[in-house]
């Protein structure tokens, strides 16, 4: 008699498979089936803090994610629509932006540094699965950004990436691999298309816009 995917009755007695159909000892099947009953509730808390994404109000989504275990520095403001897919891991420092519609992924360390500016849809990632893993396994990578750092729209931080302080990553751009500071990268893989001339950064993003 069949239960369910991975619980069956037979005449010897209840058996566990695991999702590849290979079997389980008591023990460890009730440690996953703790395990699935966690990540049900962390998927609901993420359902409601990406929920709260939508309110216009800065102060109830920063209440939200300051809940959630987002470390958000002074004056810097997650504007709306952002999605996550874990947030016990971000770290934004003082006087950054994130832009509407951006991915910010905390399953793994992420660190965003002091007056970063992040365009609207950007995509940073720090999970990934292993295309040649014979389970198809996640691994997490952490993704550090530094100071003063300028992301344009769309672009794509792939797992493992460390940008540089003040460097620029052009609209569209997929970083697939470490940016020195204050290089200018653009392109599908990114790649180094200039350095930025400024050499000392001394500028606020100053004042965010109301309702975003």
């Amino acid at each position: 008699m069949l239960y369910s995917e991975n619980i069956k009755l037979t005449k010897k007695g209840i058996s566990f498979t695991d999702k590849h159909g290979n079997p389980l000892e008591i023990g460890e099947a009730f440690r996953r089936a703790f395990v699935r009953f966690y990540n049900w509730w962390l998927d609901f808390k993420i359902f409601v803090v990406n929920r709260s994404g939508w309110c216009p109000f800065w102060f109830w989504r920063r209440f939200i994610y300051k809940l959630a275990g987002i470390k958000i520095g002074k004056n810097s403001r997650i504007h709306v629509f952002c999605r996550f897919y874990e947030t016990k891991n971000i770290v934004i420092g003082e006087d950054t932006i994130v832009g509407e519609q951006s991915v910010l992924d905390g399953r793994g360390k992420l660190i965003i540094g002091n007056h970063v500016d992040i365009a609207s849809q950007v995509m940073i990632y720090n999970s990934e699965h292993k295309i040649n893993h014979p389970e198809f396994k996640a691994t997490e990578e952490p993704v550090e950004i530094d100071d003063y750092v300028f992301i344009g729209p769309r672009a794509i931080i792939q797992p493992g990436i460390k940008i540089g302080k003040g460097a620029i990553i052009a609209a569209g751009a997929v970083v697939t691999k470490d940016v020195l500071p204050g290089k200018v990268v653009g392109g599908v893989p990114a790649k180094e298309i200039s350095e930025r001339k400024l050499k000392e950064y001394k500028y606020r993003l100053g004042r965010k816009r109301l309702f975003r």
